[in-house]
């Protein structure tokens, strides 16, 4: 056989990854190891948790919170924080309704609107960092505060914005239908398989080292395993009344949580651009003397952030079929930056990956929904999540402090 079907490259692989976990270098597997003990334990302690219904419920819950961490992520990987990325999804929210309810804008016509005008309050807060050399903590502080305010007049003081658009409202409230949510599985398990070969035979082309086709195989059944157990699970009746009303298939939420983690990935992963970020991440004076411009790298992770609140704004108004003064805010923020951490973003920067988002997401909603199903008050909520995010940031730390130091 040959030498790709061996098992001498699966036993380098292994041994490869868990030398790279000894030395602190544990990726995502805390986040992982934290999402299934934790879907035990609830499992365990609530009926209704491990229900098609409630799985269903987890990711419109939080899919808000997961597209704010996937921005912040391209933030975080230069080592900086954006502490107005909840309110800028709130404000871009606003805009959005204010323009199809008010104006009678076509819902893309808004939408595009909405992202623009993200991407220019992240343009404002990334020149004032990367140019001014303000550091991102006050100056994304002080944009809490004020775009805070402009929601607070966009919206008025107790007042709310009601949401009629059926498109808009349909992305966190409506399903494809089960044979529709297949075929998108298998659409999308195809892209997979060819990107991973792909992968491996441009590598292959120019010489450089990649993993083995049996380990490709198995990794890619993994992923290919659980995302169709998650669509199988979808397309189980979750109505208590299915004479009445049927509830079948993916959330069209999904559909856009996956476009979203698939163009970020490719971003990140596939373009310059990706690298000269985690080069001015992982050094910002060697990527400088290799010719990257770091102030607009800097500046451009600003923009992609709150770019992508704006479509978390849309997710908010789809879900609370309106949008309020409070909008993004209360602990939507802390969340959002919990999950990009908990899921194995580094907040030192130069490492951490989209999916980050996705996994940590997933681990925060789960908390939150958990402790809500077996009566816990918010209080526990928030302590519970709070020491996860420590436990998670104590990780990132430890890791880091023993890479250098070795």
């Amino acid at each position: 056989m040959g030498k790709n079907y061996d098992v001498a490259p699966l036993q380098e692989w292994s041994s490869e990854y868990f030398k790279r976990v000894k030395s602190g270098d544990m990726g995502a597997l805390p986040g992982v190891l934290g999402l299934i003990a934790l879907c035990i334990v609830f499992g365990a302690m609530s009926e209704v948790f491990l229900t098609p219904g409630n799985f269903a419920n987890l990711l419109t819950q939080a899919a808000s919170v997961m597209v704010i961490a996937m921005g912040l992520i391209f933030v975080l990987l230069l080592g900086e924080i954006d502490l107005s990325a909840g309110f800028a999804s709130g404000v871009c929210g606003a805009v959005l309704v204010i323009l199809i309810t008010n104006h009678g804008v076509a819902w893309w016509v808004a939408l595009s609107v909405s992202i623009l005008f993200g991407a220019l309050l992240g343009l404002a807060i990334g020149i004032l960092v990367s140019q001014l050399g303000i550091p991102s903590f006050v100056v994304t502080l002080a944009a809490f505060l004020m775009f805070q305010g402009l929601l607070l007049l966009l919206a008025g003081e107790g007042g709310t914005i009601r949401v009629e658009d059926p498109v808009i409202l349909s992305i966190q409230n409506s399903n494809l239908s089960p044979l529709v949510s297949w075929l998108f599985f298998a659409v999308l398990a195809v892209v997979y398989v060819i990107a991973g070969l792909t992968k491996i035979y441009l590598r292959s082309k120019k010489g450089l080292k990649s993993n083995s086709l049996t380990i490709c195989t198995i990794k890619t059944s993994g992923v290919l395993s659980i995302f169709g157990l998650g669509v199988y699970f979808l397309n189980l009746e979750r109505s208590n009344n299915p004479e009445l009303v049927s509830l079948k298939g993916m959330p069209y939420v999904v559909v856009v949580i996956l476009f979203l983690l698939i163009v970020g990935t490719f971003v990140l992963n596939r373009t310059r651009y990706g690298r000269h970020l985690y080069a001015v991440g992982g050094n910002p004076e060697a990527a400088r003397r290799a010719g990257i411009n770091v102030k607009a790298i800097r500046t451009s992770a600003f923009v992609i952030c709150s770019s992508f609140a704006a479509v978390a704004g849309m997710l908010f108004a789809s879900r609370q079929n309106s949008i309020s003064p409070t909008t993004g805010g209360s602990a939507t923020l802390l969340y959002a930056v919990g999950a990009a951490v908990i899921g194995g973003t580094s907040l030192f920067g130069g490492k951490g990956r989209m999916s980050d988002a996705v996994l940590g997401g997933f681990v925060v909603a789960i908390i939150d929904n958990g402790m809500g199903l077996l009566g816990y008050a918010a209080g526990i909520k928030f302590i519970v999540t709070g020491l996860v995010l420590l436990i998670s940031s104590s990780v990132d730390a430890l890791t880091r402090k023993k890479t250098s130091s070795g």
